[in-house]
């Protein structure tokens, strides 16, 4: 008797594991129906079929673990197994984890399509609205464009806003320069050859203000092009 018990435990055991892999494979088929970016408004055949295979599958999974306990109980010898007692726990728990999974992917799914559809029903209803009010739909147009050259200007100020900005500080720069070239002239005209030196340095700046002012302006030529 014991041994035909052990044999009939290890049958409902392979069933089962058989049962909880088909159901991992068919959950990873059915959770690419929630995260779809494109839900349809009713499901698909595809969607039917495997949401029912899973349901199919929980239940002869729900009714193994029933005989796996009464089997369990009515022998003595798997009674006192701690081995047994603790694979029939690990059943139950991983039937329980799958049912919760078929509930929040039904929940999911469910509200997914309700998203689409709302999204729909209101794209469809401005659709119409503006096909039965054409000088509306003509007023939201031009709306729309007077905030797009809004932006655009936008932008233009912002730039011209750094490019007077970047001026200033030109500006003080070339003064704080004068500044201290004023003083390095009035220093060098006591030492012999300076002059000439400063000199050059003076015409190699004069020819890098001039590139660097061709720069800006080309820039800024660009970006009126291509506003």
């Amino acid at each position: 008797m014991s041994t035909s018990t052990g044999n009939g435990w290890a049958q409902l055991r392979q069933q089962t594991r058989s049962l909880e892999a088909q159901t991992d494979t068919l959950f990873h088929t059915y959770s690419r129906f929630a995260s779809a970016p494109n839900i349809p408004a009713n499901p698909t055949e595809e969607e039917t079929k495997t949401e029912s295979q899973i349901q199919e599958l929980l239940e002869k999974r729900e009714a193994l673990i029933t005989q796996l306990t009464r089997l369990l109980t009515s022998d003595p010898h798997l009674t006192t197994s701690a081995l047994k007692q603790n694979n029939l726990t690990l059943h139950r728990s991983h039937l329980h984890e799958h049912q919760l999974t078929l509930s929040r992917l039904r929940s999911s799914i469910s509200e997914s399509r309700q998203r689409a559809t709302l999204l729909s029903t209101v794209r469809s209803d401005i659709s119409s609205y503006r096909a039965q009010n054409p000088e509306t739909a003509e007023a939201d147009y031009m709306l729309d464009e007077r905030s797009r050259i809004d932006r655009s200007h936008g932008v233009a100020d912002s730039v011209l806003s750094q490019a007077y900005a970047v001026n200033e500080q030109f500006g003080v720069q070339r003064e704080m320069l004068g500044n201290v070239q004023r003083r390095i002239v009035g220093a060098a005209g006591k030492v012999p050859g300076i002059n000439s030196l400063i000199g050059r340095i003076g015409a190699k700046k004069r020819r890098d203000g001039v590139i660097l002012g061709s720069f800006i302006a080309f820039c800024m030529l660009m970006f009126l092009y291509f506003m």
